[in-house]
Order: C-alpha cells, then structure tokens, then sequence
C-alpha cells in the first residue's frame, strides 16, 4: 500500500509538473504574441502621425510661402507707386527749370537791353561832363582873377577856417558830455550810497577801554582784594587787566587797553562772585575756565559773522581772528560789527554797479583783520591784514583792496578798493557810529568851515561827508588857478594845526569864472 501510495504521488507530481511548464510556456507565447501585435500597432501608429506632421509642416511652409510672395507683391507695388510719384515731381520739377529758364533768358536780354542804353546815357554825361569840367575851370579862373588866391591858399584858408570851428564846436561838445557825466556819475553814486546806508543801520559805540562789574554789596570789595590784597593780585595776575576798587558804590571797575583780556576778566569776577569762594587757587581755576569758554566763544562769534554773510569757506585761523574783534573797539566802534557792515555795504553797491557780490562782501568783512594783531605786530592794520590775506592764500584783488583802504598809505589799484574806502568813510563818519556826541559833531564841522573862512578870497566854504571833506569857493577876480593849490595847502596845513580828529580830511578847492553875454 505504501508503494502503490508512493507511485502514485510520483506520477501525479510529474503530471502537475509538466502541466504547469506547458500551462506557462503557453501562456508566455501568448503575451509574446500580444505584446508584438502591440508594438506593430505602436509602430504603425508612429507612421500614421509622422505622415499627417508631414502634411501639415507642407502646408504650413505653402502657407508661408504664399504669404512671403503677397507681402513681396505688394513691397513691389509700393515702390512702383513711389517710383512713379518722384517721377511726377521729377517732370514737374524739370517742367519749373524750363519755365524759369525762359524767364532768365528773357531778363538777361531785357538787362543786356538796359546796358545799352546806359552805355549811351554815360557818352551823353560824358560829353556834358566835359563840357561842365571847362566851365569849372574858366569859373576857378575868374575865382583867382578876383580873390587874388590860388586854388591851393584857397584850400587852405578854407580848411583852417573849418577846423577852427571844429575846434570850437569840439569844445563844447566836450564840457557839455564832461558836465553831463559828471552830474549823472554823481547822482548815481549818492543813489547808491544813500540807498546802502538807508538798508544798513547797527549801533556801534561800546565801551573801550573799561568796563564795570556789579557788586551785591560794598562788603564784597574787601572779599575781592583778600588778606593783605593777595586775591586781587592774583587776579590782575592771571588776567593781565587792572582791578580799580574805589569808592564807587557796589561796583568794581576793570581796565585794560586789550578788550579780551578785560572780559575774561569781568567774566571771571562774575562767576568768582557768584559762587562765594574767593582765594588765589580759586581765580586761576575760574579764569582758566573762563578763557576756554572766551575762545570758543570767539570761534562762534566768527562762525555767526560769515553765516549772516553767506561766506562758507573762510579757514578756522580767519575766523578765530574775526571772532577777536568782537573786543576790539576804533574810537568805540566795535570792529566786528563794523566789518559786518562794511560786507554788507559792500554787497549792496557791488550789486548796484553790477559787480562780484560775493567778493565785495568777502573784501568788506576781512578788511580790518588785521586789528585783532595789531597790538602783537608792527606796522598799520591794513599791512598787516594784507599780509594776513596773503598768508591765508585769499585772492589779488582782495589783498591790494585791504593794503590800500586807507588812501593816506597806499592809493586806490581796483574798484573794489575804491568801493571800500567809500564803504569804510560811510561806516565809520556817519554821526553815531563812533564815539561822538552830536553837539561835538556839529562844533567840529562849524571850526572846520571857519578855518576854510579865515583865508583871504574865500567866498564860502562847506564841510561834507560827516567833516572828512571841505569844499572851498573862491572869488575868481582874488585868486587865479595857480593859486587855489597854494591855497589847499595852507588850509590843509591850518587844519593839521588847530584840529583834532581821526583819519584824514579832503580839501577842495573851487574857483569858477563865468563870461555871459547875450544873443540880439
């Protein structure tokens, strides 16, 4: 039974075996066979599409083709249609040329007709010519018969006749257009100085020499001169002023020729006297403090000057040094102030007479540079400042205008000097701007006029420009011209002798000579 059992299961193994190899090998025939048909199908597909591509890239390139050749067409019509209208305007323009032509031709024979008879005009005038040349000639003769001149004197005495009256007329001609300048010049330049000085108006008198603190009390007079004077020692020490304790009430005066020193001083005995201590230690550390806030504020005070000018690029080293005139005074004229307004008169009649601004401005505020070193330099403010300039690489211009603003030292080189000399009298004379009462003022001009007076043939004398100028007329019957010069000078000498004043004092004399007549 095992046996058979056995057999039987071999056989039917090798049944199961050989029914599952044919059953896959059938199967994978089939899928062979199907994935061929497949593929013929893919394949045939491929060729199906690739031929409908082909006719449509055919048609498209037909279309293309077809649409090139209609553009192409009707490129070839439109330069046909230009071809033919510049044509049209060719043959117009040719049928113009011949019409223009045959108007030439008929006027170069119409001008050739013209010459003709011109040319028989000219034989005609020729001939008359002629005939005018002998009777001008016999008439020359009967003028020699009867003058007893030849035609050359007659020329001559007729040409120095003419040019007599030439120079006659010449004459008048030219004291007319001299008056006439002159009145318009003049009248133009008082316009435009009494047009600065009416825009321009700052007070300018400051004290100059001392100057006056406060005190809560007389007690802190003795606090201020200290055991056996040791504190106002130290102070005059440290400040290089002198510090005058006298019987004035509550108040110390300080006096000192250089203003900053003197401020640094008041400023010092401020704050000493406000703080309550009061000792040598004490005021060097105050004035120490003080003298730094006193140089930053002259930086400041530099700094304003050339912002309310407009002038931007000045070197720190010219701002400090204009920054120290605002301590320095000129018969009680602040300089700094003073310098503003001189840029500002310079400004305005640049302006008017169509000059650099700018420059007119830069020249009127660093004019007087050189006073904030004057005390530490030898020579006149205005070398100084020119050497100042120079150093500071400023222009040529401005340098000969600051050399030569005072025409005592050096003359005018430009218009710009001339303008600051001009600006520098209105700033400086005009009543107010420096120390000097208005009685004063008016005593100096009357001496002035009354010395002018004083001489023999003067008819009447003026004192103008605030007493820097006289202006003196004679009796031309006393005095001839030769001596008006002799007379300037003994008036110059005469003033020099009885006056005081600042600056220096023009002396014009005026002899005028009138001859009337009358025309009947």
């Amino acid at each position: 039974m095992p046996i058979k059992f056995l057999i039987i299961s071999a056989f039917a193994g090798i049944t199961l075996f050989f029914v599952g190899y044919f059953s896959r090998k059938f199967v994978s025939e089939r899928k062979i066979k199907r994935a061929e048909e497949q593929v013929k199908k893919l394949i045939a597909d491929a060729e199906s599409q690739v031929e409908t591509k082909r006719k449509e890239l055919q048609l498209e390139s037909k279309e293309e083709l077809y649409q090139l050749r209609s553009k192409s067409d009707a490129e070839i019509q439109k330069r046909r249609q230009e071809l033919f209208a510049r044509e049209e305007k060719i043959l117009h323009r040719e049928e113009n040329l011949d019409r223009k032509l045959e108007l030439w031709e008929q006027k170069e024979r119409e001008f050739e007709a013209r010459i003709d008879r011109i040319k028989d005009k000219e034989r005609v005038l020729l001939e008359k010519d002629n005939t005018l040349q002998q009777i001008i000639q016999e008439e020359k003769t009967n003028l020699e018969r009867i003058s007893h001149l030849s035609e050359e004197e007659a020329k001559k005495l007729l040409l120095e006749r003419i040019e007599q009256e030439l120079k006659e007329q010449k004459a008048i001609l030219t004291k007319r257009m001299e008056d006439e300048i002159k009145e318009i010049s003049e009248k133009k330049a008082q316009e435009i100085i009494s047009f600065s000085i009416q825009r321009i108006a700052m007070d300018q008198v400051v004290e100059s020499t001392a100057s006056v603190v406060a005190l809560p009390s007389d007690e802190m007079k003795g606090r201020i001169i200290g055991r056996e004077g040791r504190n106002i020692r130290a102070l005059e020490n440290a400040t290089g002023v002198n510090v005058i304790v006298d019987d004035t009430p509550e108040a110390v005066t300080l006096s000192g020729f250089d203003p900053v020193r003197r401020e640094i001083a008041r400023m010092s005995l401020e704050k000493l006297i406000s703080d309550g201590r009061i000792h040598p230690a004490r005021i060097e550390e105050v004035v120490t403090k003080v003298k730094e806030k006193i140089e930053a504020s002259i930086r400041e005070e530099g700094e304003k000057a050339c912002f309310e000018l407009g002038i931007h690029d000045l070197k720190p080293e010219e701002k400090i040094l204009l920054g120290r005139l605002k301590y320095r005074t000129s018969y009680g004229q602040n300089v700094l102030q003073h310098s503003v307004e001189m840029a500002f008169l310079m400004g305005i009649m640049a302006g008017e007479l169509k000059l650099d601004i700018k420059l007119a401005k830069r020249i009127g505020l660093l004019h007087d540079l050189g006073k904030a070193v004057d005390h530490e330099v030898e020579g006149s403010h205005a070398q100084i400042g020119a050497q100042l300039a120079e150093k500071f690489n400023e222009s040529a211009v401005l340098i000969d205008a600051v050399r030569s603003h005072h025409e005592a030292e050096t003359s005018a080189s430009n218009v710009y000097a001339a303008l600051l000399q001009a600006a520098d009298t209105i700033s400086a004379a005009r009543p107010g701007a420096r120390r000097e009462s208005l009685e004063n003022y008016i005593k100096r001009l009357e001496k002035l006029e009354s010395i002018a007076n004083s001489f023999d043939g003067v008819k009447k004398s003026y004192a103008i420009q605030a007493g820097r100028e006289v202006r003196v007329m004679v009796e031309p019957e006393a005095i001839s011209d030769d001596q008006t010069a002799i007379l300037a000078h003994d008036l110059s000498q005469k003033i020099q002798k009885e006056m005081e004043y600042a600056g220096q004092i023009k002396i014009t004399v005026i002899r005028e000579k009138r001859a009337i007549d009358y025309a009947k």
